[in-house]
């Protein structure tokens, strides 16, 4: 098969990158399409794979004039890259308006409700072939039209059959003799973020000064950090940051992506955005699994008193372990049900009721 997979987001990335591997093992023919954003870019570039760009900066106008206006520059880009490639299939986060054009199936992969990203769901659900989401992540009206599993799109890259984290890694970077927290802030300034806020410099600062006594603390930022939080900054090569992440004590943002990679390796997480309560996976892992906890920007004091809780549990680490263990214990391998989703398109559609996984 040629096999074309749309990227638009770091996270995204990653979610393929095993998949890609696997495919090519295979002997399938893998092609990333992306739009630049973030370290998007650098992380194929580390990882030696190639990419064609379909938009070569991040948007600026987030009106829903700028967002249409950019979907279409975007749909012109990608329509001349099928007919030019002619893939078998395209699988990603996003769903070219013209594809019908291309005569090239595609599949949309995503988590989030289609509540909490509209935009998304209403350019792209309508016309793809297949939606694929978690069993937790609800598609709206075209819900019927989605194919369910039981699992996270982040265990496609942090299960344990895919990711071991490594303290050498991690070593590279800081001294491991003592306990440190990791804190992210993301830029919040995608379409869906509208309205949103997360983490202040003075929020920020608190949050320190509580950790301070238990250990050190490393920001990992979107965002310019005021000259204080500056100090805190940890620069790290981008395809290492989840070594990092997974001997951390406790990673603590306003980044849901982060939050459920933090989930996945069976670290305490607390997010601290007006997306809590919102997103149905993260509902999931806060819920059934007491892996993350979600806390919105009207609460600062419930958010300082849950860091104050978790530092005060006994075993913290090994609790968490223990929960991760359970998660696991329930989901699948992503990665191997992409690629059999991949490989036997579109049995998956014909025969769908069997593939409820």
């Amino acid at each position: 098969m040629k096999v074309a997979i749309f990227l638009g987001h770091p996270a995204h990335f990653h979610m393929f990158k095993f998949v890609a591997k696997q495919l090519k093992a295979r002997g399938h023919t893998v092609e990333f399409v992306i739009k630049q954003k973030d370290i998007l870019e650098q992380l194929l570039l580390d990882a030696n794979y190639d990419y064609t760009v379909i938009r070569e900066k991040e948007r600026t106008n987030n009106s829903k004039l700028g967002l249409i206006t950019s979907l279409l520059k975007m749909d012109l880009k990608m329509l001349k890259f099928l007919r030019r490639s002619k893939p078998d299939l395209l699988i990603g986060t996003y769903v070219v308006l013209l594809n019908k054009l291309s005569g090239v199936p595609v599949i949309v992969t995503n988590e989030d409700d289609a509540a909490v990203v509209p935009y998304l769901a209403l350019t792209s659900y309508p016309l793809a072939s297949a939606i694929l989401n978690p069993v937790s992540c609800n598609s709206g009206r075209w819900d019927k039209k989605a194919i369910k599993y039981r699992g996270f799109q982040k265990l496609a890259y942090l299960h344990p059959n895919h990711f071991t984290p490594e303290k050498e890694v991690v070593s590279k970077y800081i001294d491991l003799s003592r306990p440190y927290f990791l804190l992210r802030f993301a830029k919040l300034n995608a379409h869906h973020d509208g309205g949103v806020s997360g983490i202040n410099f003075n929020i920020a600062f608190r949050i320190i000064e509580i950790l301070k006594p238990f250990g050190n603390i490393y920001i990992s930022s979107e965002r310019a950090l005021e000259p204080k939080l500056e100090n805190y900054r940890i620069k790290i090569a981008p395809l290492d940051i989840h070594h990092l992440l997974a001997f951390a004590t406790m990673y603590i943002g306003d980044s849901q992506s982060m939050a459920v990679e933090a989930a996945m390796l069976g670290v305490p997480s607390v997010r601290f955005n007006d997306f809590a309560g919102k997103i149905g996976v993260l509902e999931e892992l806060e819920h059934d699994y007491g892996l993350t906890y979600g806390i919105k920007t009207d609460k600062p004091e419930l958010l300082f008193r849950k860091i104050e809780e978790l530092l005060a549990l006994p075993n913290l680490s090994e609790e968490f372990q223990l929960r991760r263990k359970n998660m696991l214990s329930e989901k699948i391998d992503v990665t191997a049900f992409l690629v059999d989703f991949i490989e036997n398109y579109p049995k998956y559609l014909k025969d769908k009721e069997t593939f409820e996984c």
